[in-house]
């Protein structure tokens, strides 16, 4: 049985969840990664995390169907018992998601019904049916948005998701409490990922304009948020419970 921690990121194929993964590996955790379509990158990932001295795997896993988290709890634990002879991960950090541009005049009911399978609906659901495969003393990360702190024309539905997780983040943090797991969020400002590349490839004034509103003076990067998750997935970090932690550089201060 391996002694080091294991942490499951979902969405971990790509941008900030791909990130998180390498660094999580370089902090000693073997990680497990979800992607939704993307086998290649996810494997890319993978190489990536090996490379850092750790284990890494890739299961695929589509957020939005609650209807199959069951089986993916089963492919999970089967994968646990293959690679680190345990049935438990210790983190569950969840990033799987995607962004949505659109007024509140515009936004459809179709888009809002699918920003709540991914970003809402997707996360309560897979939390409560890995809640007994997380191990007593472990922890729980959830991605909010510095959008749900500010506010800016066309994110009023992704924000609102966002919102929503950080209050389901903190009763996490009071019902888990009996059981030592800790619970936050993490709130990224933008960042310059795939997640944001069409919006800053259309508009290139708009990281010049967010880098002015930021007090550190420039746009974040990957780099910005990873080590920040590998640090709450430490016992340096046992204490920190029930809390929305920015990282946005001191955004719109």
């Amino acid at each position: 049985m391996s002694t080091k921690k294991i942490a499951l990121v979902t969405g971990g194929s790509r941008g900030l969840g791909k990130n998180m993964a390498i660094s999580l590996a370089k902090k000693g955790l073997h990680v497990v990664i979800t992607y939704h379509s993307n086998q290649e990158a996810a494997e890319n990932t993978i190489n990536e995390i090996k490379a850092q001295g750790a284990n890494g795997v890739a299961i695929q896993l589509d957020t939005r169907k609650v209807s199959g988290f069951e089986n993916f709890k089963k492919v999970l634990v089967k994968t646990l018992k293959d690679e680190w002879s345990t049935n438990k991960i210790d983190y569950l950090i969840s990033n799987a998601g995607f962004g949505y541009n659109g007024s509140v005049a515009d936004t459809s009911e179709e888009a809002f019904d699918d920003l709540v399978n991914v970003h809402l609906k997707g996360v309560y659901f897979l939390t409560q049916t890995l809640l007994e495969t997380i191990n007593n003393g472990g922890g729980i990360i959830n991605i909010s948005s510095g959008l749900a702190r500010f506010s800016f024309p066309g994110y009023s539905a992704y924000a609102t998701m966002k919102g929503a997780i950080e209050v389901y983040t903190r009763y996490l943090a009071k019902e888990l409490g009996g059981r030592q797991i800790k619970a936050n969020t993490i709130a990224p400002g933008a960042i310059n990922t795939d997640f944001n590349k069409d919006r800053f490839e259309q508009a290139p004034q708009t990281v010049d304009i967010i880098a002015g509103m930021t007090a550190l003076g420039r746009v974040g990067e990957s780099d910005d948020i990873g080590g920040v998750i590998a640090f709450l997935c430490s016992e340096d970090a046992k204490w920190i419970n029930g809390q929305r932690i920015e990282a946005s550089g001191g955004m719109l201060l």
